[in-house]
């Protein structure tokens, strides 16, 4: 269920290998064939620039659909009784809730506001698991009344739920499992879940219904082997009395977002002489997936059969994936505003400003960089030409490209780049009103006959 970053290190000898070019090796992003048909209408793009008057960010939920068929798919082919919690905390859109609703899919809601919108769009209360650490009671309480799955992080909050729902339907519950050796603020120990087990024979006011954990990073095997782990742990709860049928292994699965030769190149010759003023980062997420979604779902189930272990004790896998969901289903839209030649070791580069802040590219909150490239449109010839990309801010710091990216021409006032693939996380996780200037809007586009597309603001 978390906010996952950082697994590509920096080589510290990097600059001492530096490459003779001040221009970054490409990062070109995979594209959807969506995506390719948006960049190619010659007036689409540049309509919803004048029409938004600022920069703006595009869904597609039709792909959001492709996503959760994929994982729906991978639990088919393994035989597993499977169940998909969008986390909604990786994109606020209204459409991709509804898309949830449409294609059968829960949500995994962390706070009244979140729950009460991904019910405005369909999703019904028992297709919702509520998550987060001591939740405040408003939330228990709510999702109590509507049948919600509760993952339960400590023994003071599930007390504090018992007592909410003495009177009513018995609340669901998972409790959350802290893993062996982990720092984690999150989850109960081994001790504290047996006291758990305990409180919950003893109130007739909760169901335990399983149990969850989260892991940071994206390692299958691990996940693999925690959730027989739990497997275990439902068996032990069933002797005491408990319906235990259902372990979460929360999200982390990875997302591609660039080739994999594109991603060596980089990482084998980024240092300091490839970003604006010497900036350097201590490292990246892994845009570069090999087994990405709902490949690295099947990866899970096919590790010592953990596929095979659920079915025979009847036990009910739950994911929540954010960013996997929504991969390939976005992207954002700045337009160039002003530019100006620098240099670097005796060589021109470009330095844009466009007409947002790095605060609607949320890798910044990060301390790191998004690296898949942008993509200048429209598509004119040219020389490549290396191109930094900062904010309409007043803060020195508000950069939404450091590196120098081969932009493939110069880039002119009125132009746009297009930020791919930037639905997981990076819309809204970080954004602000700073120097009131508008939050970026949601674009949603529809496909119509003859391969058009409509479009409407989101709800949200």
């Amino acid at each position: 269920m978390g906010l996952e970053q950082s697994s590509i290190a920096v080589e510290p000898g990097a600059d001492a290998n530096a490459h003779e070019s001040i221009s970054a090796s490409p990062m070109p992003a995979h594209l959807d064939p969506w995506e390719r048909r948006l960049l190619a209408d010659p007036n689409l793009l540049g309509d919803l620039s004048f029409a938004m008057g600022g920069p703006f960010h595009v869904m597609y939920p039709a792909r959001i659909g492709h996503n959760i068929r994929a994982f729906r798919a991978a639990f088919t082919r393994a035989g597993v009784h499977g169940t998909i919690y969008y986390g909604k905390k990786a994109n606020k859109a209204a459409c991709v809730a509804r898309a949830c609703a449409e294609h059968g899919a829960g949500v995994d809601v962390a706070s009244v506001g979140e729950l009460t919108a991904a019910l405005a769009q369909g999703v019904r209360g028992p297709e919702l698991m509520v998550t987060g650490p001591a939740k405040a009671d408003d939330l228990l309480w709510l999702a109590a009344r509507h049948g919600s799955l509760i993952a339960v992080d400590d023994l003071g909050e599930l007390e504090r739920l018992a007592a909410l729902t003495s009177a009513g339907e018995p609340a669901r519950v998972l409790l959350r499992v802290l893993p062996a050796a982990s720092a984690s603020r999150f989850g109960m120990t081994s001790g504290e879940i047996e006291d758990a087990l305990a409180l919950c024979g003893a109130r007739a006011s909760i169901r335990l219904e399983g149990f969850s954990f989260h892991l940071s990073g994206y390692d299958a095997t691990a996940r693999a082997e925690l959730a027989g782990e739990l497997i275990a742990r439902c068996l032990h709860a069933r002797t005491l009395g408990h319906p235990a049928t259902t372990v979460s292994i929360g999200g982390g699965f990875g997302v591609d977002y660039v080739p994999a030769d594109a991603a060596l190149e980089f990482t084998a010759g980024m240092g300091r002489q490839w970003f604006h003023s010497g900036k350097s980062f201590d490292s990246y997420y892994p845009y570069h997936f090999p087994v990405p979604g709902a490949a690295m779902l099947t990866q899970i189930l096919d590790h010592d059969d953990l596929a095979g272990r659920l079915r025979d004790n009847a036990v009910r896998l739950a994911i929540e994936p954010g960013r996997a969901l929504l991969a390939h289903a976005g992207c954002t839209v700045f337009r160039v505003q002003g530019g100006k030649t620098r240099h670097a070791h005796g060589k021109p580069y470009r330095l844009l400003t466009v007409d947002g802040t790095s605060l609607s590219l949320s890798e910044q909150w990060f301390d790191s960089e998004y690296l898949p490239d942008p993509v200048l449109w429209p598509a004119r010839p040219g020389a490549v030409t290396p191109t930094c990309v900062g904010a309409a801010s007043c803060l020195d710091s508000d950069m939404l490209s450091w590196r120098r990216v081969p932009l493939p021409r110069p880039a002119e006032v009125g132009d746009l780049l297009i930020y791919p693939n930037t639905a997981g996380y990076q819309m809204d996780s970080n954004e602000s009103a700073f120097h009131e200037l508008p939050i970026p809007p949601k674009v949603v586009l529809h496909d119509a006959p003859g391969e058009r597309f409509r479009w409407t603001r989101d709800g949200s």
